[in-house]
């Protein structure tokens, strides 16, 4: 493996881990407001050793971006296509309601399910049905504590299933232009980031319900 790999994979676990035993310890006061420092750091990582750099790869990146922010501001303004919500104030700054870290969030998971759907089959439905699937098993377990971790907030406290059905949707769709157009990811930093970031939020489910 790569020297500057591993030390990004090092350093994602490193900024993961800190943070399921700091609030753990009872430190999330302190934590959570750097989950922007934290997303942004792992997306530079992701840069650093993926092929973002490539124009033709960056260039999709900032398309995934984009129709996260579009997709996710049509939810805050019209409650379509995921249901009725809003953000909180620990995803930091935002455009019309919607954080900027929440685009960079999509293209982000977009690029790392899809460098592992990559990695399983060589079909590319296949390879699409399965980064989707992944993208919606991560955003499962987040929801739960979404709120307590002042992220977003869903009217009457109720997750609706349009909210997994239209993920699934939205997430096929840029699956399939990522598979039809650019090179995949690193698979072992991308496996890694994914799984990071499936055990913190797994992590803080247990926390918030202990």
């Amino acid at each position: 493996m790569d020297k500057n790999v591993k030390i990004a994979i090092q350093l994602v676990w490193l900024f993961h881990l800190s943070a399921i035993i700091g609030i753990f310890l009872g430190f999330q006061d302190w934590f959570l407001p750097k989950t922007p420092l934290n997303l942004v750091a792992c997306f530079l990582l992701l840069i650093w050793v993926g092929d973002l750099r490539n124009a033709r790869s960056g260039f999709f990146a900032y398309i995934f971006f984009v129709s996260g922010m579009f997709v996710e501001w049509l939810g805050v303004h019209f409650g379509w296509p995921f249901g009725e919500y809003e953000y909180g104030d620990n995803l930091g700054l935002k455009l019309d309601g919607v954080p900027y870290l929440i685009g960079i969030n999509w293209s982000m998971l977009v690029l790392i399910t899809g460098a592992i759907a990559h990695r399983i089959t060589g079909s590319i439905w296949l390879q699409a049905i399965i980064g989707a699937s992944l993208m919606v098993g991560l955003d499962f377990f987040i929801e739960p504590s979404a709120s307590t971790m002042d992220f977003w907030h869903w009217a009457n406290d109720f997750i609706p299933l349009s909210n997994y059905i239209a993920w699934f949707v939205v997430a096929l769709i840029l699956q399939l232009i990522y598979m039809g157009f650019i090179k995949p990811m690193h698979f072992k930093f991308s496996l890694h980031l994914y799984l990071a970031q499936l055990i913190f939020f797994i992590s803080f489910y247990v926390y918030s319900i202990i």
